[in-house]
């Protein structure tokens, strides 16, 4: 059995294009919980806490019930739920799965393939990060469920798999000048840019292509709060500061709130700008809820 295509072919829901990151999400969460407890099960009342916090932070910005992926993933053959009644999911009925003590784990082939082998649960939690969200997230991610990886490169992943181009990096600084779009800053030790990475618009995992038009130079900072959702990019290529962002500290106004209605920095002349199809894939699947008025500041 193929448990790296199984984890790759999670069914989704799918409707009006949202992403629905909500099984990737408790599989990664049932991993790590595995890590430390390979036969225990988890309760119901447990996953849904820390679920619904996992989806707040890294779900789209409609809000469902962690209820729907503890009941819907055992459809994908990686699940099983039972209650105090036997095996079998009650549904997704929030109460019903409260009151029965229903809990979930991994199926016992899994449980058995991943004791065999231990670096094949490194493999597929890499494969549902690749697949659903931005590197820039890969690392909190995994901390926010619990797992500890071993370095990549410890097996084959999947075969066909899309590949990065290694190029895109230095084709999108090159682009941008060396400087961070949203707040022009081009720092360097000696002659290497430092903190400055190249963002995805889309998402490498969504489809965004390695192309300048997917892509922005930004500073660390500008990159986390693009891909959290914090800021976006709208029309006329001018800054979204999201309403959800609070700071209250100066850094924080300088550096974030104060950015709302600013143009880009860049691209260059001759250069192809950010395409209105990826920032729009961004503004629907990432962006979180309404921009804040643009700073008179």
């Amino acid at each position: 059995m193929d448990w790296l295509e199984r984890a790759a072919k999670l069914r989704q829901w799918t409707g009006n294009g949202i992403r629905a990151p909500h099984k990737p999400l408790l599989l990664l969460y049932a991993l790590g919980r595995f890590q430390e407890d390979s036969d225990g099960e988890l309760r119901y009342s447990v996953v849904e806490r820390d679920l619904k916090l996992l989806l707040a932070e890294y779900g789209p910005a409609n809000r469902t019930t962690p209820a729907y992926p503890f009941h819907h993933l055992v459809s994908d053959g990686v699940w099983e739920v039972r209650t105090d009644r036997g095996p079998g999911s009650p549904g997704t009925g929030v109460l019903e799965l409260r009151a029965t003590g229903a809990a979930g784990r991994l199926v016992p082939e899994l449980r058995a393939a991943l004791r065999r082998e231990p670096s094949l649960l490194g493999r597929i939690a890499r494969v549902l990060l690749d697949q659903h969200f931005p590197p820039s997230l890969h690392g909190e991610l995994r901390e926010a469920v619990g797992l500890r990886l071993e370095p990549a490169g410890s097996g084959p992943l999947l075969a066909g798999r899309r590949q990065r181009n290694r190029r895109m990096r230095e084709m999108v600084l090159t682009a941008y000048e060396y400087q961070c779009a949203f707040c022009g800053y081009d720092g360097r030790i000696g002659v290497v840019p430092v903190g400055l990475e190249a963002a995805h618009v889309r998402w490498w995992a969504f489809d965004g292509p390695d192309d300048v038009d997917n892509g922005l130079c930004l500073c660390a900072l500008h990159h986390k709060l693009f891909d959290k959702g914090a800021l976006g990019v709208g029309e006329g290529h001018r800054i979204l500061v999201s309403q959800e962002f609070v700071g209250r500290s100066p850094a924080a106004r300088e550096h974030v709130t104060a950015l709302a209605g600013r143009p880009l920095t860049g691209p260059q002349p001759g250069t192809s700008p950010v395409a209105a199809c990826h920032r729009s894939w961004h503004t629907r699947q990432v962006f979180r809820g309404i921009p804040r008025p643009v700073s008179r500041t």
